[in-house]
């Protein structure tokens, strides 16, 4: 009899501490599961921001090569996409024409996005890029907008966005703004000076408010 209560007790014991351990586990999971959750949202917006960077590499060293212009300010004659500004549908021709200088079009294509990248170059199509680029981005205006995440709307309202002909036109001053398309209603941004910024839609338009004078207009070819 003694010998079966004592085997009652031990086993009453093993299933208290069993379900402590259980509790302990459910609670330290709670508290890592957001920690990790941060974590992988960190990592994933500075390969972005890496992605861009590359991207701004690329776009010096072409430059370099064609009489310190970019692409969208290149004659298509003479190598560059100039002519190709009109519509966001050729939004990836910008990128194409730097081929040679991106390597590889993986790095077209955000982490965070929903969006494969192509295979090779000549595979790439608006479907295969996260990025818009800055149709008006000079060298000697270094803050203007070289290229970012396609996500950028021109207003707070996202039934702006986007443009009927894939163009959008901001303002210096004026109204800019990120979608949750992406890095969930913030972005990230390369600037003509070669820097890449990551920003909230407050960030953005004060980022657009440094840009230059507010008579003019800067067009972004958007990829959708």
């Amino acid at each position: 009899m003694k010998s079966i209560s004592r085997r009652f007790n031990q086993t009453g014991f093993t299933l208290v501490a069993l379900l402590v351990i259980v509790a302990v586990i459910a609670i330290l999971a709670a508290m890592l599961l957001p920690a990790l959750s941060n974590a992988k949202t960190k990592a994933t917006r500075i390969n972005c921001v890496n992605n861009l960077k590359q991207c701004g590499l690329a776009y010096r060293i072409w430059e370099g090569d064609n009489n310190d212009k970019y692409p969208m300010d290149t004659p298509v004659a003479k190598g560059g996409t100039q002519e190709f500004g009109a519509s966001g549908a050729d939004t990836f021709r910008h990128f194409l024409v730097m081929s040679n200088e991106l390597s590889t079009p993986k790095i077209l294509v955000c982490p965070s996005d929903t969006r494969l990248a192509a295979a090779t170059f000549g595979q790439l199509q608006n479907k295969n890029l996260s990025y818009f680029v800055g149709l008006d981005a000079r060298d000697d205006f270094p803050q203007r907008f070289l290229d970012g995440d396609r996500n950028i709307i021109g207003a707070a309202e996202a039934g702006d966005f986007p443009p009927p002909d894939g163009i959008l036109k901001l303002v210096p001053g004026g109204p800019a703004g990120w979608t949750s398309a992406i890095h969930n209603n913030s972005g990230n941004l390369g600037l003509a000076d070669g820097s890449v910024q990551q920003f909230t839609s407050d960030g953005l338009q004060k980022a657009l408010a440094n840009s230059g004078d507010p008579t003019n207009t800067w067009r972004i070819s958007l990829p959708e």
